[in-house]
């Protein structure tokens, strides 16, 4: 089954909303781009096997220094839009390509260019092939040679690639809506996740109604920690967890959750509701994780396919080039996995938070003395119905002083 039918059926299955749809690679259109491309490079006389050539070849100035014989680069101008660049270099000796690593077919090929060069500088010439010159040769001295004497010379010329530029501009619009989605989707997820801790923060304050959710949520999000659903810390898989992991991890720690009773065993509604939304964003997560990867792999395809087309290489200086700021970082999940972590995981107190050290049990209504110990209210006011005036474990002189209206 070929990709581009794969990929569409992926985006059809996961139920993605419209916009998602919108923002998806194109990836249909830009093989259609692609043919156009290579037709491009072929009616040039840039076929793959000479463009391998030319970008693997390098000529030795007079000093030495090796000179790259064609460029290929992906640089974006100064409104950040990617620009393709095929740039040529040939080293003249009257006239003729002297360098000595190239294969007879470079040579023919570069003497091609240079004839065309030299036609298209004759008064009333027609220039019959889309090569623009960039520079005027450049007088480069040999070793014997000074510079009044020198016949060698630098030539640089570039070839404007039409539908190789269109292709780029496709694929670079492309990401940058995958981008502006994948800002609005983390933005989304970032409220969600605030509105989570505040309400699993409410319920796991010890009071008379909700002192055990707090051992509930406790173990709960011990489990979702040892799941590691997006991210690995074991050596052997260590990082960020591909989405067909992280759904099998998502479905141990649901499953263990459910085999442990959990949640039936919940005092409070609001602690279930806390569940369902931390369920809900767990999802949103490995969706968008999907969404992500089926569209990267559309763009390695793509690139991939371009590479073996033309040979220019694309396929490791494209992410560089691009400079995405979301979509080709895997930054989404990673920056709101910290954010649960921190803002929903962290609030839950550990249960030796509030073990009162005088019944050693959770402490129902904390009440916290000034030398900053923790007991129960039950035990407190016990203490101070028998007139013990200090602490029982630094032996400071609060327990009459406590405030027992929090």
């Amino acid at each position: 089954m070929k990709f581009a039918h794969e990929f569409k059926e992926a985006l059809s299955r996961e139920g993605y909303p419209t916009r998602w749809l919108d923002s998806a690679i194109p990836y249909s259109q830009l093989k259609k781009c692609l043919k156009k491309v290579q037709r491009e490079l072929r009616e040039l006389g840039l076929d793959p096997e000479t463009l391998q050539q030319l970008l693997a070849a390098h000529a030795l100035s007079s000093e030495g220094d090796p000179v790259p014989v064609a460029k290929y680069n992906l640089d974006a101008d100064k409104s950040k839009v990617l620009r393709p660049r095929l740039s040529i270099f040939v080293q003249l000796k009257d006239g003729e390509i002297v360098q000595a690593s190239l294969s007879p077919a470079s040579k023919s090929f570069l003497q091609k260019l240079t004839a065309v060069q030299t036609s298209s500088d004759q008064p009333g010439s027609i220039l019959k092939s889309p090569i623009d010159l960039l520079e005027e040769p450049e007088q480069i001295p040999s070793d014997h040679e000074d510079t009044a004497t020198s016949a060698h010379r630098y030539q640089r010329v570039e070839v404007p690639l039409v539908f190789d530029a269109e292709f780029f501009d496709i694929l670079q619009n492309d990401v940058n809506n995958l981008d502006a989605l994948q800002q609005e989707e983390q933005e989304s997820l970032r409220k969600e996740v605030a509105t989570l801790g505040h309400e699993v923060s409410a319920v796991t304050k010890p009071s008379r109604y909700s002192k055990n959710d707090i051992s509930r949520w406790r173990e709960l999000f011990e489990l979702y920690l040892d799941a590691q659903v997006f991210f690995s810390t074991h050596e052997r898989d260590h990082g960020a967890r591909k989405s067909d992991v992280a759904l099998r991890q998502l479905m141990w720690f649901q499953n263990q959750v459910k085999d442990r009773k959990l949640v039936e065993h919940f005092k409070l509604p609001a602690s279930r509701d806390a569940y369902a939304r931390f369920l809900e964003l767990n999802a949103a997560l490995l969706r968008n994780l999907k969404f992500q990867e089926i569209n990267k792999t559309a763009i390695k395809k793509i690139l991939k396919k371009f590479d073996k087309r033309t040979a220019l290489g694309v396929s490791s200086s494209f992410p560089a080039a691009i400079n995405s700021r979301s979509f080709m970082a895997e930054g989404v999940a990673k920056e709101i996995c910290s954010q649960v972590s921190q803002e929903v995981v962290s609030v839950v107190p550990r249960l030796d938070d509030y073990i009162c050290p005088v019944c050693m049990s959770i402490a129902w209504l904390p009440v916290r003395l000034k030398c900053q110990h923790v007991f129960c209210v039950r035990c407190v006011i016990k203490m101070q119905r028998e007139h013990k005036r200090q602490c029982p474990l630094c032996r400071g002189d609060v327990i009459m002083q406590a405030d027992l209206s929090k």
